[in-house]
C-alpha cells in the first residue's frame, strides 16, 4: 500500500527558479515528492493525510557538506584517545539527531578518528534504528604521519590501536591500499588531509602534507569505485596539488592565493568553506583557556578566509555549504548561512549553497536539494521569509525527512 501525504505550504521555495511560490501542495508518496500542485488542486484532507504548513515558509531540507558527527566536540586536545569506539558511536547517535532536528536532512560526513564508526552510524540511520540525516561518509582520514588527520600530542612511545591510525600513509602505494580498503569497506567518499590543520598540535595550516602523487593516487583509486575525493587544504600549495590531482572539493581553503582561486574556477572544483566554527573557536577558546597556538592559528586563518570567500564568490567558484560541525556543538549548523551572506553571497545564494549546490557536489541532485518530483520529501519550515533574513533558518519550526515529521515546535509555541 502506498504511503501518501499532502504537505500544504503557504510559501514554497523553488530553489532552482530562485523565489517563493504561494499556496502550493506537495503530494508525497513513499517518502518522495510525487507532484507539486496549486493549493486549490490538492487532494482534500478527507482523501489523504495532510501536513498543514500554510502559515510557514518551506524550503528543501538543508545539506551540510562537511560534518563530523562521530565523537564529542573537538577541542584543542588529543582526540578519540579517552573514549571507546562504542562511546564514539553513541555520541554519533546524539549528534545525528541534533543535526536532523536543526533542519539538515543530508550531510557529507568527512572522517572520524576511529575508522568506520561513521559508516556504521550511516547504516543504522538508513535501517531506521537511529534518527539522523542521510549520510555520505569517509570512514577515516588519508593523512601523513603526524599530519592533520593523525592523532598527535601523545608521548612518542605510546602505541595506538589500528583503527585510530587506519589512514596514515607514507607513499602513493599506501594511499591506494587505504583508499581501496575504505571503499570496499563501504564508505562513500575519500577525505585526504593535504595540509596542516588549525586544531592539530604543532601543525601548520599552510604547510603541504601530502604530495601531488599521493593525492593523484587517491583520486585515481577512488575513481575505480565511482567515488570522489575531498581534500582538506588551508594553504595554497596543498590546494593546488589537490586541484591538479583532480579532487572533487577543497575543504577550508583559508589561505588560498589568487592563483588557487582561479584554478578552482577553471577546473570546476568545489570550495567548501567553514566560517562559523572560527567564531566559535575564538569564543570558546578564550573562555576555556585553549592553547595560545590554537587561538593564534584560528585568528590568522579566519582573517584570510573571509577574503578568500569574497574572492571565490567574485570568481564564480562552485561553492557548497560545509561547517566542520564537531568543532562547534552539533545543531548550530545554520548559523553559518549568515556568515556566507556577510561575505558576499545573497540570501538566495546562501540557501542554494546548502541545497541545490550541495546536492550537486555530493552527486545527489536526483534525490535531495530541491522539492521536485522524484526527490525525497525533505523539508524545513520556518516562521519568516529566509530570503529576507537568512537567519530564519536558525530556528526551524517543522522539519520533515522523507515526509516524516521529525520536529514540530508549533504546539510548544502555542503553549
Amino acid at each position: 500500500m502506498t504511503d501518501r501525504t499532502v504537505v500544504r505550504a503557504g510559501h514554497l521555495l523553488d530553489v532552482r527558479a530562485g523565489g517563493f511560490v504561494a499556496d502550493r501542495a506537495l503530494v508525497v508518496e513513499d517518502g518522495r515528492v510525487a507532484a507539486v500542485l496549486a493549493g486549490a488542486d490538492a487532494p482534500s484532507a478527507a482523501e489523504t493525510a495532510s501536513l498543514d504548513l500554510r502559515d510557514l515558509w518551506v524550503v528543501p531540507g538543508l545539506i551540510d557538506c562537511h560534518t563530523h558527527l562521530v565523537g564529542d566536540v573537538q577541542e584543542a586536545g588529543v582526540p578519540a584517545t579517552t573514549t571507546s569506539a562504542a562511546q564514539e558511536a553513541f555520541s554519533g547517535v546524539r549528534n545525528a539527531r541534533a543535526t536532523l532536528r536543526a533542519g539538515f536532512t543530508s550531510v557529507r560526513d568527512l572522517g572520524s578518528f576511529r575508522a568506520f564508526v561513521d559508516r556504521d552510524l550511516r547504516d543504522a540511520i538508513d535501517a531506521g534504528d537511529v534518527d539522523g540525516p542521510r549520510m555520505q561518509v569517509a570512514g577515516a582520514y588519508i593523512t601523513a604521519p603526524w599530519g592533520g588527520g593523525d592523532v598527535v600530542g601523545l608521548a612518542h612511545d605510546i602505541r595506538l590501536p589500528d583503527d585510530l591510525r587506519f589512514g596514515v600513509v607514507t607513499s602513493p602505494a599506501e594511499v591506494r591500499d587505504r583508499v581501496r580498503r575504505l571503499l570496499i569497506g563501504g564508505v562513500d567518499v575519500i577525505k585526504c588531509i593535504a595540509t596542516g590543520a588549525v586544531l592539530t598540535q604543532g601543525g601548520v595550516p599552510g604547510a603541504p602534507e601530502l604530495t601531488e602523487d599521493e593525492l593523484r593516487a587517491a583520486v585515481e583509486e577512488a575513481s575505480h569505485y565511482g567515488a570522489s575525493v575531498a581534500a582538506h587544504a588551508h594553504g595554497a600549495e596543498g590546494a593546488k596539488r589537490a586541484i591538479r590531482a583532480g579532487v572533487r572539493s577543497i575543504e577550508h581553503g583559508s589561505i588560498l592565493d589568487d592563483e588557487a582561486v582561479a584554478m578552482l574556477a577553471a577546473s570546476g572544483t568545489y570550495l567548501v568553506m567553514d566560517l562559523y566554527d572560527g567564531e566559535w573557536i575564538a569564543e570558546a577558546g578564550a573562555r576555556d583557556g585553549w592553547p595560545a597556538e590554537t587561538l593564534r592559528k584560528n585568528d590568522e586563518t579566519m582573517a584570510t578566509a573571509v577574503l578568500v570567500f569574497r574572492r571565490a564568490v567574485a570568481a564564480r567558484v562552485p561553492l557548497a555549504f560545509g561547517t566542520d560541525s564537531g568543532v562547534y556543538p552539533h545543531g548550530l549548523n545554520a548559523r553559518q548561512l549568515a556568515w556566507y551572506v556577510r561575505c558576499g553571497l545573497s540570501p538566495l545564494g546562501a540557501v542554494r549553497s546548502a541545497t541545490l549546490w550541495a546536492a550537486e557536489l555530493m552527486g545527489w541532485a536526483d534525490r535531495v536539494g530541491t522539492l521536485e518530483p522524484a526527490r525525497f520529501a525533505d523539508l524545513v519550515a520556518v516562521a519568516g521569509d529566509p530570503l529576507a533574513d537568512v537567519r530564519e533558518l536558525e530556528s526551524p519550526v517543522v522539519v520533515a525527512k522523507g515526509g516524516r515529521v521529525v520536529r514540530d515546535d508549533r504546539g510548544a509555541a502555542r503553549a
